[in-house]
C-alpha cells in the first residue's frame, strides 16, 4: 500500500535519495522477489494466528472488507461502501461483485457470513474472535450486501473489519478444517496465491492473474507486478544480512541497528524504517494476581528499579525510543502525560521492597522473605523472539539484580507451553506488543478482563476493566480519549505493565526493489502487491 507514509530514520533519510531517479521510473511487471524474514509463522491462517510476523505474510493472500489509511480513515476494498446504524449496533457492507477466491469460489455476502460464523464458533479456536466480543450474528441482506449485527455498540468494530485477522477465506477452504499449514488449501482473494510451504525454509506465493480489486489506498490497480514472492525464514540476523549482501535475497526485515550503516553507506541498497508496535509498545505484561507480583509494591519496584533509557540506547543504538505507555508514541491515542512519570527510582524501589518484607539476602545477593527468593519469571515464547528483544530483557534483568536484588528470570518457552499457561491463568510476565487496531480494543486485548492475557485469571482489576469496557462502547471521541488516557495511566501507576520501547520495522533491500511500504492497519511491512523490480 504505497500511499502509506514512511517513518524514516536519520540514517534512512540520506538513503532515500539513492536510486531516487530509478524509483521514479514507471513500475514494470515481472520478476521474482525473495524476502528474508526473522520469524517463521507457526500458523499461516490469520483467523488462528497470534504472530505479527504471520499477519504481514498473510496479507499477500488475504484481503479484508475495508482498508485502513495512514490518517486513520478507511478506504474501500472488498466492500465498496458501508454504513453504521444510529444505535451503533449494525454495520452494513455493500460488496464488490467481481471477486473470486483462489479456489474458484465466488466471493459474496454468504461467503462473508460463513467467515464470521466460523470465527465466532468456539470449537474453531480462532484467535480472531478477540475482535468479535460484541458480535452477535451476520445477515445476508442480498447477494452482495451483508449486515454484521452487534449485541452492543463497539467503537472499534469498523477498524476490526479492516484487520487481516478478520480477512476473508473461501468457505470451501474453511470446511477443510485446520489451515495453519498454508499452501493452496488456504484460499483467499489476495494478489498472490499460496503455492507451497517448506517447514523451516520458505513459503512461496505466485501472482493471482485475476486480481483487480486492490484496496482503495494502493498505488495501482490490477494484478501485482511481481510474478513470484518467496519468504525465506532466516532467524539469525547475521545470516539475513549476509543473504542480502551476497544477493541470495532481495529484501530483508529485522535489520539490526548495528547493520544499518552497512546498507546506508552502499549505493546498491536502500534502507527504510516504518511503524511497528505503534499501537502498543513492547511491554512487560504482569500477572498481578500471582505472588509475588500480587503486591503492588513489588510491581512498582520492578518498574522503577532500573534505568531503562541507556539499556534501550545500548541495544538499539538510538534507533528506537524508550516507552512510557503501553500505547506507542506514534499513535494519536498516546498519553503524553506519562512521559517522565515513572522509572529509574532505585532508592524508592528498594524502600518499597523493604516495606513489603523482602529484607533478607541469599548467597547470590537476591532478596528473600521467609527463605524464599524474590523471583518473577518472564516466560517469552521462542517463536515470538525477534530483533534483540531477549537481549533487552537480559539488560533489564542484570540491572534489577544489581540495583534491588530482584531475580527477573527470563525463560524462553514454547508457544504450546505459553498457550497452556495462558489458558490456566498461570503465566507471570508476558513480554509482547499487540497487533494494532482501535486503541480501546488494544487496551482491552492487553489489559481487559476478557482480552488476550487476562481472560483466564481470577479477580481482574475492576477499575481498569470498567474503564476499558466504557471506552469500547463510547461513540463520543472526547470521552473515549479520556478513558483510554485513564487506562494507560492506571496500567502504569499500578504497574500492571512496564512499557520498554516503541519498536520499528527496519527493511533493507537491493536498490532495484521499489514500492516498499508499510500497512497502517498492521504497523508492519505491507504486502508485496505494489512492489516492483527495476530493470537493470
Amino acid at each position: 500500500m504505497k500511499n502509506n507514509s514512511l517513518l524514516v530514520s536519520g540514517i534512512a533519510v540520506a538513503l532515500l535519495g539513492i536510486g531516487a531517479a530509478q524509483a521514479a521510473d514507471q513500475p514494470v511487471s515481472g520478476g521474482a522477489l525473495t524476502w528474508g524474514v526473522t520469524t517463521e509463522p507457526s500458523c499461516f491462517d490469520p483467523h488462528r494466528s497470534s504472530q505479527q510476523a504471520a499477519f504481514f505474510v498473510a496479507r499477500n493472500y488475504i484481503d479484508s472488507l475495508i482498508a485502513k489509511k495512514t490518517d486513520g480513515t478507511f478506504a474501500p476494498w472488498l466492500a465498496t461502501e458501508w454504513s453504521i446504524s444510529a444505535d451503533g449496533k449494525e454495520y452494513t457492507y455493500k460488496l464488490r461483485e467481481d471477486v473470486v477466491f483462489h479456489d474458484g469460489e465466488k466471493f459474496d455476502a454468504a461467503a462473508v457470513k460463513a467467515n464470521f460464523d466460523f470465527i465466532f464458533k468456539p470449537e474453531n479456536a480462532a484467535t480472531a474472535v478477540s475482535l468479535l466480543q460484541t458480535f452477535d450474528h451476520a445477515e445476508v441482506v442480498s447477494p452482495y450486501v451483508v449486515k454484521l449485527v452487534l449485541s452492543k455498540p463497539d467503537s472499534s468494530f469498523l477498524e476490526s473489519t479492516s484487520n487481516v485477522k478478520l480477512g476473508l477465506i473461501s468457505p470451501k477452504a474453511l470446511e477443510k478444517g485446520d489451515l495453519c499449514g498454508g499452501g493452496r488449501a488456504l484460499a483467499g482473494t489476495g494478489p498472490f496465491i499460496f503455492e507451497g510451504y517448506t517447514r523451516g525454509q520458505s513459503a512461496v506465493f505466485v501472482r493471482n492473474p485475476a486480481y483487480k480489486w486492490g484496496p482503495g489506498n494502493a498505488a495501482h490497480d490490477g494484478p501485482a507486478y511481481l510474478d513470484r514472492v518467496t519468504f525465506r525464514f532466516l532467524p539469525e540476523y547475521a545470516v539475513r544480512t549476509g543473504a542480502l549482501t551476497s544477493g541470495q535475497v532481495d529484501l530483508i526485515e529485522g535489520v539490526q541497528p548495528t547493520d544499518a550503516p552497512l546498507f546506508a553507506e552502499q549505493p546498491d541498497f536502500k534502507l527504510l524504517t516504518g511503524p511497528s508496535g505503534a499501537s502498543t509498545s513492547f511491554t512487560f505484561n504482569i500477572n498481578y494476581t500471582r505472588p509475588p507480583a500480587d503486591d503492588v509494591r513489588v510491581r512498582r519496584a520492578l518498574r522503577d528499579g532500573f534505568d531503562l533509557e541507556p539499556i534501550v540506547k545500548q541495544v538499539y543504538l538510538g534507533t528506537v525510543p524508550r516507552a512510557w505507555s503501553i500505547i506507542g508514541p506514534a499513535n494519536p491515542a498516546y498519553n503524553k502525560a506519562l512521559v517522565g512519570s515513572w522509572g529509574n527510582d532505585i532508592a524508592g524501589a528498594n524502600k518499597l521492597l523493604d516495606e513489603a518484607g523482602w529484607t533478607g539476602r541469599d548467597s547470590e545477593g537476591f532478596r528473600t522473605k521467609d527463605g524464599k527468593r524474590l523471583s518473577i519469571e518472564v516466560g517469552y515464547p521462542q517463536p515470538y523472539v525477534r530483533d534483540n528483544r531477549d537481549i533487552l530483557i537480559q539488560g533489564v534483568q542484570a540491572s534489577l539484580r544489581k540495583n534491588v536484588g530482584l531475580d527477573l528470570n527470563l525463560r524462553l518457552i514454547t508457544a504450546g507451553e505459553y498457550a497452556k499457561n495462558n489458558a490456566n491463568g498461570t503465566w507471570t510476565i508476558y513480554p509482547n506488543t499487540d497487533n494494532p487496531s482501535d486503541p480501546a480494543r488494544e487496551l482491552w486485548d492487553m489489559l481487559g478482563s476478557k482480552g488476550f492475557l487476562y481472560a483466564n485469571i481470577s479477580n481482574p482489576d475492576p477499575e481498569i476493566t470498567r474503564q476499558i469496557d466504557e471506552a469500547l462502547a463510547s461513540t463520543d471521541p472526547v470521552r473515549k480519549r479520556e478513558l483510554t488516557d485513564a487506562v494507560q495511566k492506571r496500567g502504569v501507576d499500578q504497574a500492571f505493565i512496564v512499557p520498554l520501547f516503541a519498536p520499528s520495522w527496519f527493511l533493507a533491500a537491493k536498490s532495484t526493489v521499489n514500492g516498499l511500504s508499510f500497512e497502517a492497519g498492521l504497523d508492519s511491512p505491507s504486502s508485496a502487491y505494489d512492489f516492483w523490480i527495476a530493470k537493470k
